[in-house]
Order: structure tokens, then sequence, then C-alpha cells
């Protein structure tokens, strides 16, 4: 599986085993690898690994500001390694914890590594509350650290009540074993299995385990093969011929096979290829298109016929004769897991009778409300059953999606006519026989935002199981395809047999998804025969077209080292390509004409096949070896000697080619007569310097190949003008200028000529560039843009068109401009603004592109923050990785005012009214909270005018600073914090010296947890209580704080919670006697807790979100 960029994934369940990327910067999303062991032949063990136990204690750790740390050095294996760490999590809300390879920058090309590790968060209270993931991975230069983008929530980890932080300490643990493995890259799917895998184009696993399912149902195979295209269809714009050449290719191709061309028919683009997405919804989506695409054909129907079913709900009145039936057709059935130990119990509960009564009684037709019964059951199943597992779920508790790791079972075969039928309705025919066989089993390893997918296939229906695993196909028995992929726990060896451990179990991340099943009665019909005659005739013509071209290619590529390529550049190439193709140097090698020659023949024999091919008689030939120089041109050179010529090609090749690759580059100098027959080759002496002329012209901006001649070395510029004005076809008497054309990398340096010394003086040789051009005038220089030819060529060099997008649009292209890549800031954003019509250029803020991503960098580019366009265009400093595209925002004040601003988002809460405002102050960056909280007074409404204000950070429901007036803003985050602003209340001005100021927070029991664990939600405050004060008065003053009804307060229970333990109190409890220490506004820890329901809407939590990323549901647009 290919490893591209990940998406942020949720908690437990849900970790998600990735390299590190900083996301933001990095491509998105991105699949991971399970954490399973790994199987021959993939992994195979050849020795016991070498492990060590590594302990990191950060201390100060919730006041860190570094986005990563990594630990110190340890060795493994002769290894060295660190462990990275996220604190506030690697773009996602939770905790990211990855191992890495210390020395990975420093190590010799083409190293790697394989280790099995586990990483742990120490619960420093209750060890065995301890969070530990375990996992494996092949070390390389691309992934050079894996882990756990999710490891757990920051609001877990950040609960000093957890024991996760004890006195704002945090305990990381890492266990490594390294490994030596076999090297499988040469395992052969279709020798081994006859089967062979999908390639993966980055996130598309999952559609990779949809694919080889449904190929794997013959009929379904067959249904795409009898769709109508035709020989002028491309695949990449016909849905139906990709399928059609993927099928063959998966059927009849001996490799693994592309899934490019399919993807392209669906309308997506790469970065839709590296957006991971759900395989149940691929496949609703999918199946409706081909659905589509049949109607009117001869396979009209197929679809519906596989896979359609149909059900009744009804609701049937219990006291009066009413009821009412909806008869609804699926696909596909969506099974609970949760709470279900199987697939039966799941058809249980699917058909279990709901009963509507008390204030939930039906309205029934003519009868008004009244006592039902509501349910469904079946009128008919299809002959291809899809069974998809609800894994994923919505924790209310939580606030977002889980995955669901329960242990469910399913069986090989399944009856859904059990129990005389409980499933069916009086309407079904009880003459079909609903008994299924399983035929595939689609299984998701990792979390709730990615992982990776694979499937077990059972192709013939026989004992014997395949995983298909992106281009790997291997035989597996029934346990791993089934009772493996029932998930729940597993429960690891014993390490040390006959001591009394406890065993230690662990949760399996690897779990079956969606199940494929066939009715038995219709085995026959679906599992048929296909064959070549099954596939159209011009499909089958251009398949094997495309299959021999491969072959060739392939043999090509077997034999390359008997063969070597001689590239031919004549004076039509460089006649054609100059000034359109090209405009430095002389000719792109891989557009002249080009021969296969075999090594060991002679020399002389090529010349022969170039006069067959090109006309040109032997003895008229006369070839020049190219020569890159050390200013990087690349130049004829010198011509070949006779005893050169008299080698082999072979032979020639390594004398002339030190980078000893297949290629051989000449240039074939032909002379012509005045007829334009061809001539001898004049001789050549040391004398005889060969150059080459390039025109420009200033007008239409346009340069040209004038021809070349021999000059002698001795001789002078001005005994070739007549010759050059003649080629340019120039009056005789026109002025010219002339020019020599040094080099172009990494600058252009273009000199004008003396053309009153010799060439020899001017250091010109063999293979050198002269261009010119008539000579202008003072006045009419100023008529052109580029008057001379090195302002051309500067111009042509660093020309650059540009995509800019709106930032809000950031898919769309909105303009373009061509522009310089010696722009600087102020050039380009001038530019920007003229094009949209802006007076004040400092109001338009850039954004880069970030390449692997395919969207903008998350961080604007800052005024004057680089010298020049080629700076804003790099990929973060990878030449020549750039991109053509550029973002722009308009912003309401100058950028470089803004950039000496801070903005801080505030939310207001207002003391007598139940709302929530969020401000954005904007200030200067050496303002204090206390002007924060001024220019706050001048936004909001006070509940009265000389109300004072102060500012907290809160943070998961809690109050974890009051912020002091005189703190700098600069250095206050609201990225993780929330920042609250409120009115202090009179009576916390007053306070008496027993009185106590305390937090009290909301909180809930998650029954999920451990019992001992709360779960905070609401909004947190302060409360001041009187010394000897009972709970019985505190309530009343809380009830009337918040506005509670008496019936509802009368629900709520008062704890006292300390590290994260509630100790319920009475109403006759004196409250002041639990709250014993001083420090209180670090005392977040010790707290009065409100026990009650969250009945607030949910929300998603986005306060950690890169301002850029989005998810998209799958879309296929053609």
């Amino acid at each position: 599986m290919t490893m591209m960029t990940p998406p942020p994934l949720d908690q437990e369940d849900e970790e998600m085993l990735v390299p590190h990327q900083e996301f933001t910067e990095g491509p998105q999303p991105m699949e991971v690898i399970s954490a399973e062991p790994a199987t021959a032949p993939e992994n195979q063990q050849v020795e016991d690994p070498p492990t060590f136990k590594y302990r990191w204690t950060i201390e100060n750790f919730s006041r860190m500001n570094t986005k990563k740390l990594y630990s110190d050095m340890f060795f493994v294996g002769g290894y060295k390694w660190r462990v990275l760490i996220f604190p506030k999590g690697n773009n996602v809300d939770h905790l990211s914890l990855y191992l890495d390879v210390a020395d990975s920058t420093t190590l010799p090309y083409g190293w790697s590594r394989y280790a099995q590790f586990s990483l742990a968060v120490v619960n420093q209270i209750h060890g065995k509350y301890t969070i530990r993931k375990d996992t494996q991975h092949q070390f390389n230069g691309r992934e050079s650290d894996w882990g756990f983008t999710s490891f757990m929530s920051l609001s877990e980890l950040y609960d000093p009540s957890r024991g996760y932080l004890v006195n704002d300490t945090c305990v990381i643990e890492a266990e490594v074993g390294v490994r030596k493995v076999v090297d499988y890259w040469s395992y052969d799917s279709k020798k081994e299995t006859g089967y062979v895998g999908l390639k993966n184009q980055g996130a598309t696993c999952y559609m990779n385990s949809l694919l080889q399912t449904l190929y794997h149902i013959p009929y379904f195979r067959k249904a795409v093969y009898h769709m109508p295209t035709t020989e002028n269809d491309m695949p990449s714009g016909s849905i139906p011929l990709a399928l059609q050449s993927l099928f063959y290719k998966l059927q009849y191709s001996d490799n693994s096979v592309a899934t490019k061309e399919l993807t392209k028919s669906f309308g997506w683009d790469t970065y839709d290829s590296f957006m991971q997405h759900d395989v149940q919804e691929l496949n609703r989506v999918l199946c409706e298109k081909l659905e589509d695409k049949m109607k009117g054909t001869v396979v009209e129907g197929t679809i519906q016929h596989l896979f359609e079913g149909h059900h009744m709900n009804y609701i049937e009145c219990i006291n009066v004769d009413y009821k009412s039936t909806r008869k609804e057709s699926f696909y596909d059935l969506q099974l609970d897991v949760k709470g279900c130990r199987d697939v039966y119990a799941s058809f249980d509960k699917y058909v279990e009778v709901e009963r509507l009564e008390g204030d939930n009684k039906y309205q029934a037709e003519n009868h008004g409300l009244q006592d039902a019964k509501k349910g469904v059951l079946f009128i008919d199943f299809p002959p291809v059953l899809q069974l998809q597992l609800k894994r994923f779920e919505y924790d209310f508790m939580r606030d977002t999606m889980v995955k669901i790791n329960d242990r469910y079972e399913f069986p090989l075969q399944l009856d859904l006519d059990r129990d005389n039928g409980r499933y069916l309705s009086p309407d079904a025919d009880r003459r079909v026989r609903n008994l299924y066989t399983l035929h595939s089993v689609l299984v998701h390893s990792g979390g709730v935002h990615g992982g990776h997918y694979y499937a077990f296939i059972r192709p013939t229906l026989s004992d014997q199981w395949f995983k298909f695993d992106d281009e790997r196909v291997t035989k597996e028995d029934a346990k791993r395809a089934l009772e493996e992929q029932y998930g729940g726990e597993e429960e690891l060896p014993q390490t040390n047999p006959g001591f009394n451990n406890t065993p230690f179990k662990f949760t399996k991340y690897s779990n079956a998804y969606m199940l494929v099943y066939i009715r038995e009665s219709d085995k026959e019909k679906i599992m048929c025969n296909v064959d070549e005659k099954d596939i159209a005739e011009h499909l089958r013509v251009r398949l094997k077209k495309e299959q021999e071209e491969k072959e060739h290619k392939k043999k090509e590529k077997a034999e390359a080292h008997l063969y070597t390529i001689i590239k031919v550049a004549r004076n039509e190439d460089l006649a054609e390509q100059i000034g359109r193709e090209i405009f430095f140097d002389l000719v792109d090698h891989d557009k002249v004409r080009s021969f296969r020659i075999q090594k060991q023949l002679p020399f002389n024999h090529f010349k022969e096949e170039v006069a067959k091919e090109l006309g040109i008689p032997v003895q008229f030939q006369r070839f020049w070896l190219w020569a890159k120089r050390q200013n990087h041109t690349y130049r004829p050179n010198r011509p070949l000697l006779p005893q050169e010529e008299a080698q082999s090609v072979g032979q020639l090749r390594e004398v002339s080619n030190k980078a000893h690759n297949a290629e051989l580059k000449l240039f074939l100098e032909v002379e012509l007569g005045p007829d334009l027959s061809p001539l001898s080759p004049p001789l050549k002496t040391k004398e005889d310097i060969l150059l080459f002329f390039k025109l420009y012209d200033p007008e239409k901006e346009a340069l040209r190949f004038a021809g070349r001649l021999f000059v002698k070395a001795l001789g002078k510029p001005t005994e070739i003008l007549p010759k050059l004005i003649e080629m340019a076809e120039f009056p005789a008497n026109e002025e010219i200028e002339l020019y020599e054309e040094i080099k172009f990398e990494p600058n252009v340096m273009c000199e004008h000529i003396d053309k009153r010394i010799s060439f020899k003086s001017s250091q010109l040789e063999d293979g050198d560039i002269i261009c010119y051009q008539k000579t202008l005038t003072s006045a009419s220089r100023d008529q052109f843009r580029y008057p001379d030819v090195p302002s051309f060529l500067e111009y042509v060099r660093n020309r650059q068109v540009v995509h800019f997008r709106s930032l809000e649009k950031p898919k769309e292209d909105d303009f373009s401009l061509e522009l310089s890549k010696l722009f600087t800031y102020d050039d380009v954003v001038e530019r920007v603004a003229c094009h949209l019509g802006l007076d004040d250029p400092t109001k338009i803020r850039l954004t880069s592109h970030n390449c692997y991503s395919q969207q903008p960098k998350p961080q604007p580019i800052k005024y004057r923050g680089v010298d020049h366009l080629s700076d804003m265009l790099a990929h973060y400093n990878q030449l020549p990785q750039t991109s053509d595209i550029l973002y722009y925002e308009i912003l309401d004040i100058p950028l470089p005012e803004l950039q000496g601003l801070k903005t801080l988002k505030v939310a207001f809460h207002h003391a007598t009214k139940e709302e929530v405002a969020i401000h954005s102050i904007r200030l200067p960056k050496n303002s204090t909270v206390a002007d924060v909280i001024n220019d706050l007074k001048n936004k909001v409404e006070l509940s009265r005018p000389d109300a004072e204000l102060r500012l907290l950070e809160v943070f998961y429901h809690k109050i974890y600073k009051i912020f002091p007036l005189g703190e700098k803003i600069e250095n206050i985050n609201d990225q993780y914090w929330t920042l609250r602003a409120e009115e202090i209340p009179e009576e916390e001005k007053n306070l008496g010296p027993h009185d106590r100021l305390i937090h009290v927070y909301h909180f809930t029991r998650d029954p999920n947890q451990n019992q001992m664990q709360v779960q905070n939600f609401g909004e947190p405050f302060f409360l001041v209580i009187k010394e000897g004060e009972a709970l019985a008065d505190v309530k009343l003053r809380i009830q009337k704080k918040l506005q509670v009804p008496d019936e509802e307060f009368a629900k709520w229970k008062i704890a006292f919670i300390s590290l994260g333990r509630p100790e319920y109190l009475q109403d006759s409890d004196v409250v002041s006697n639990r709250f014993q220490r001083r420090d209180i506004y670090g005392a977040w820890e010790q707290y009065l807790g409100l026990e009650h329901s969250d009945t607030a809407p949910k929300r998603a939590y986005t306060t950690n979100q890169n301002r850029h990323t989005f998810e998209k549901p799958v879309k296929i647009y053609n």
C-alpha cells in the first residue's frame, strides 16, 4: 500500500498508523496500514529481535509552546531511534505519537529497517489504565517515522484527574524490537494464487477491495463486458469501457493492474485519489452510476436483478382494525454491530417490533391516536446479498464518530428462513429458499477517519480463501477470513508461563465491515463462466494491442544492455525547435531521430542505416560528439575521428559517454551545395571553429535558428557579417549586433561580442552559439519590451504564467497572469491589485500552493516575506518541485498593519442573559490583557456601566487560568484554548477572610468507561462559598445562578471531585471543609461537580482544524 497523507482520526479505536506528516504542510489525506501481525510471504522473521524499553519523562507539559518535540536518542539493534510527540496534536484534537529513525537524514540512499514497537502514555495514578498501542513498520527514506496521529484525546490527556498528567508531567514509554525480514518484493501474486491485485493510487485501497469483490461476481463481470462501447471511446472518458478494460486486465494480466483510467472516467483528479472514502458509499454511488449507464442496453436491470431486495414497513393498530404498509427496495442492508453478537442477532434487531403507545401513540386515519406495533419484514432477498456492518456510530457522550470494534460473528452459511421465516412478510414467496453462502469479507483496519481496506474472497466458493490487499494476493485459510475478522479483543500469549500473570488483552482494530453472500439456489447462475467470447471484439483487439506494446517495451527493457540508442540531431531539428519548443542551447534530444543499434555492430554499419533512413550517402556524413560543459550547457564538441568510426557502436558509446547510459548523442553535419545536394564535408583543422547562429527579431519578440558556419580562429566577426546578413535576408548595408549565448543555469549569461577582435580572442570554440539582431538606435530601443537578445533571453528564462485562485474558492482558477520569476513581492501584488481593480496593493495577501495536497499552504506569505516570485512558487524549498498556483485574499486593512496586530477570538458571556457572543479583538502585538478588556467593553452590552471584566482560559470545560491584566497578548494561543470574557460578580470583589472561591463544573459519567471516570461538559464557572455554609444553601445559589427549574434541578447530584474521583455530598455537608487548598486558580483538579445529563445541542469541535481542510463525499462526475 502506498502511503500518502493522513486524515485526522478519532481516539481509542481509531488509531491510525502513519508516518508523521505535518499535515498543514503535507499531503492530505493519508491511508494507513493495519497493526495486525503480518503473514508470509509478506514478512518472514529470520531471527529473534533485540528489544529495548525507553522511558521519557516530560515536565511542564501543558505549558510547552513547541508544536513538536523529540526525545533523546536511544539505540536498539545497532540503530538510532527517538520518539516524536506533538503535545497539542498533529492538527487533530488528539495527542500524536511516533517512533522516528534519529539519523535518517545521514543514512545512505536506499536504507531500510524493520521494527515492531509499542508506544504508551503512562497512567501515573492507575497503571492499568496506561494507554499502549503497538504496530510494526518497514522504515525507509520516505517513511522514516511511523506511529499514531490520534493516540489519545487531548481532553483526556490534559485532564489531571485522569492520571496521564500529574504535576504537569507526562511519561511516555517506547518498547522497540528490531527485526530482519526477507525481501518480499519478488513475490508473484499470479504465480502463487492465479489472481492479480490492483495498484493503489495513494488512498484507493477502499476502492480496490470493492472492485475485486465485484469482479469476482462473474455474472456482474459478464454484464459489464456486455455494456455497449465502441472502438472510438476512450477509457478515461467512459466508465463502462474503463471498467471493461480493468476487468479484462484482472482476468488476463500477469501483473497488478492500475486503476487510473477508471478514476479518470469517474471525473476524479489526483486530489480525489488521495482522499480516502467509505466502501459502502462508493458501492452505492458506483452501482447507481452503472445502473444508469445500463439503461437502454442489453444488460438493463442487471444491478437490480443481482442486488435488489424488498422489505415492508408496517404499522398495525392493536385495538382497531387498521394497518399501514409501505414497500421499499434496498441494494444493501445496514446491520447493527453494537449490542449484537452475530448476523442473526442483527436481523432479529432489524425486524424487532416497536410499540407505539403513551406519548408516542400512532395517529391512525379515521381512528385518532392509537396504540400500535411498528416494524419491518422482508418481502424478498436478492441473489447477491450485501450486508454493511455499522462499525461506525455517533457517540453522543463524546460528541464524535467512533468505530465499534466489538466482536461480531458471521457464518459461512446464512439461513434467512430460520425460525419458520421470522424475517419474512406474509407476502413473501415461501417457495424461494433463502440459504446463502459467504462469498467475500471486506475488512477495515484502523480508525474512524481513516485506515486500510482489503478483502477476503472465495472466487469459486471453494474452501480456498484469498486475501486481496492492493497489489498483493495471498492464499488464506478460512479461520483467517472469518474468525480473525470478527473483531473484539485478543489475548496475548503469556510471556512467563507458570507465573500468575494477568493476561494482556488488546482491541483488534481490523474487523469485517462488509459481507457479500450468494444465494445457494442462484449459485450456478451467478458463478457462471466468463471467457473471451463475452468480451467485445474491439475491446479484445484494443487490450491485446496494449498488452503486446507492453510486452514489447518489457522485451526492449530486458534486451537494453545489448543495444545502444543513437540520437541524431541535424540542422533541420535545430530549425524546427529553436524559438518554438526551446530557446536555449540547440536541440531537445528527446525529439530527434533515434536509432536502436546492436552494440557489437561497427559504427560504419550505423552510417549505412542513416543513409537508408535519411537519404544521405555515407561519404557525405560527418558526425560530431556532444559534450556537457561545466556551465551545464550541451554543445557539439568535436567530429568523430576515422579510427573511432572504425570501432563498434558499444565501444564508441563508452568512449563518449562517461555517464554510462545506453544513449549516444550525435550531431550530423551535412554540407549542401548551391542546388541543395549533399557535398563531402570540408577538411577541418585546429584553426576551424564550428559556430551556430540564432537570429532575434525584437519587433516580433521571436528567435529562430539562422544556420551554422565554419570560421577561422584568428578571423574576425567583421569577415562573416555579409554571410550573416544574407542568412537573415537583411539588406546588404544593415548594421547588426552579435552576442554570445554562454549559459542559462542558474542565470542567463549572454554577452556582447566585439566585432573587431578575433574569434579566438573572444574565447569562441566549436559548438558555441552566436545570437544576432539588427542594430537599434536609442529611440527605436524604447519601442520594444525586449530590445536586445540578453533582455529577451532573460525574459524567456524567467517568464511564468501564474494561476490565481481566491482563497475562499481554492479549487477554482480565477485568473492567470504572465509574470517573471524575478518579480519582487511588490511587483506581484501590484499586478494582482491592478487586475482586480484595487487601488492599494498592500491589501492583497497571498498564500502559496501545496503541491501534494493540492490545497493552499496553512500560513499565508508575510508582507515582503519572500524575495521573488520563484520563492512563492517553490514547494518547501524543494527544487525543482514548484507550483504555478497562488491564492489571494483582499484584506480590510493593509497587510503590514495587520501583521503588526494580534487577533484573538474571545467568547463574551453576558452576566444576566443566556447568550455567548464571539468577538474578534485585533490589537497591536505588544498590547496587554487590559487592552483586550478595554476594547471588548466598547463592543459588548454590560449589565451595568461600571462592571469589571476578566479574561479566562477554558479548555475542555475547565477553567485553567485567569489572565493577569498586564500579560502580553502576543503569547496567548487561542487555537487550542477558548478565551472567555465575563463580568466579575460583586460577591467575588468583596471576599471575606474565610470565603473561598471554588471551581464548579458540570459532569456526567461515561457508561462505557470505568465508573471512576467522569466526563465534563458545559460552561465552567467560579462560585464563592462561605465558611460553614451547608450544601443545601450552596445549591440554592447555584440553581438561581443557572436558572434551572425545580423539577430538573431535583435530579442533579452534587459531588466534590478531586483527581477525577467524585465524592457525593449531602445537603447537610459543609462545603468549605472539602476545599482546604489555597492555590485556587490552578486547582482545576479539585472542584464542585454538578452531575446531570447533557441536554445542550451537540456541535462539532472545530478549534483545531487546518483552515483549508475539508472532506468531500464520494462523487462520480461523468
